[in-house]
């Protein structure tokens, strides 16, 4: 696995949510915060988005997407809105009910709104550092994966194929990847971003990622990236925030817990795969970090699920 990949996965849960909605004439709607992500993808037509907290407008676009990783609440509208209008604004879910969507003069809107369960109990880093809002215009040649993404689900959305309930979560779930490789591709600050450009960094995180049950030292992960000892905890340590053995220790109970939640294996098998000795030894650290055993830890996710 690649951090990435590792970084979606152990915040991800059950299946993402969506609704096409199509509206004309004057409208706005507000969306509540929510525990999860959120996106918008503009199937034709334009729109504003106002973020909660008082940012700024985004203007959107066809074949904008949009991306509200942390759930925070915001307007969408046909225009610009000030905070007068935004205090009127219609609870997205009355907009969804096809009686009350306004019908009125003006250029149709077409978009695709939906939700990303997650588990925010165990966040990486790396999605902790996605801003508020995510933008990602529709630019000629920017993100042909993305842009690809949107496409077919442009089309799944239109003509409703033989195994659509199948195929729209999984583009869906493709969708989210897309759009946080877009963001790292096009950030100009942050630690990830530069995180994942270093060489000497990402080689040793996709060493302990590939397997993080390893005996690591930092002298053999030197050895994998190719550097001495002394480069790599510099590297290492600058760039991510802790140093090597500290982060491999973080994502083995970040591994064992997103285990523990998502899986029915023994807990032997589950310190087994995250690199501890015995069902004792990972309780014990489990215990340490988390401030509650496995068991509980199963328990209340499996509650929080329901």
């Amino acid at each position: 696995m690649d951090v990435v990949s590792d970084a979606i996965s152990a915040v991800r849960t059950g299946r993402p949510s969506s609704n096409r909605l199509t509206v004309r004439g004057s409208w706005c709607t507000r969306l509540a915060p929510y525990e999860g992500a959120g996106f918008h993808v503009v199937l034709s037509g334009g729109c504003s988005l106002l973020p909660d907290g008082g940012g700024e407008p985004v203007a959107l676009g066809a074949g904008d997407v949009v991306l509200l990783p942390h759930g925070a609440g915001h307007v969408l509208a046909d225009r610009p809105v000030d905070a007068a209008r935004a205090g009127r604004a219609v609870p997205f879910e009355a907009l969804t009910d096809p009686g009350a969507l306004p019908d009125g003069e003006g250029p149709e809107v077409e978009l695709l709104c939906g939700k990303y369960r997650l588990d925010r109990s165990r966040v990486h880093p790396l999605m902790a550092e996605l801003p508020q809002v995510v933008h990602l215009p529709n630019r000629i040649g920017a993100h042909p994966e993305l842009r690809s993404a949107v496409d077919l689900l442009a089309r799944e959305l239109d003509q409703r194929r033989p195994g659509s309930c199948l195929a729209l979560p999984s583009l869906l779930d493709l969708l989210l990847v897309y759009m946080v490789r877009a963001w790292l591709a096009r950030a100009r600050t942050g630690a990830w971003p530069a995180v994942l450009s270093d060489p000497v960094t990402t080689a040793a995180l996709r060493a302990l990622h590939t397997e993080p049950a390893a005996p690591w030292t930092v002298d053999r992960l030197a050895a994998e990236a190719g550097v001495s000892r002394a480069t790599l905890a510099r590297r290492f340590t600058s760039l991510v925030g802790r140093p090597p053995m500290a982060y491999l220790t973080w994502w083995r109970l970040t591994l064992s817990a997103t285990r523990l939640r998502d899986s029915d294996a023994p807990l032997a098998t589950v310190a087994r795969e995250t690199g501890y000795g015995s069902p004792y030894a990972l309780s014990h650290a489990f215990s340490r970090e988390f401030g509650m055993t496995p068991g509980r830890y199963r328990e209340l996710a499996a509650d929080r699920g329901r």
